[in-house]
């Protein structure tokens, strides 16, 4: 089987979220969110790991109580979910530092309390 891209990735992604929204609509827990983004993506072939642990390398230590991805898509695609009045920058900063110390190319910050998911859902890239 040929492996997929991270954009054939993020297209599957993107169709699972737009699935999920317009089944649940907004105002849930994060949590819900998660659970049912990982059933959809698994019903579509991917492999989804959720709640990832991503250690700090930090001189000779490593601290691995530092982030979880919300989800980890076919090992290529981080997913970091939200349900929140409004993004703030930290948001799309903390996907750009996981992106940058897992050393992976590309991040979905999905917003599900959006009126519109397509204003929720923004790509983060690292050298893709």
């Amino acid at each position: 089987m040929e492996e997929k891209t991270e954009n054939e990735i993020s297209y599957i992604i993107r169709g699972a979220i737009f699935k999920v929204y317009n089944e649940l609509g907004p105002g849930l827990l994060e949590s819900v969110y998660e659970s049912i983004l990982l059933y959809e993506l698994e019903k579509e072939g991917l492999s989804v790991k959720r709640q990832v642990v991503l250690p700090i390398f930090y001189d000779d230590i490593i601290l691995d109580n530092g982030y979880r991805l919300d989800l980890l898509v076919n090992n290529k695609v981080i997913i970091e979910i939200k349900s929140v009045e409004k993004l703030a920058k930290l948001h799309h900063k903390q996907v750009l530092t996981y992106l940058s110390l897992s050393k992976l190319k590309l991040g979905i910050l999905v917003n599900f309390n959006e009126d519109n998911i397509t204003k929720g859902i923004f790509r983060k890239v690292n050298g893709l």
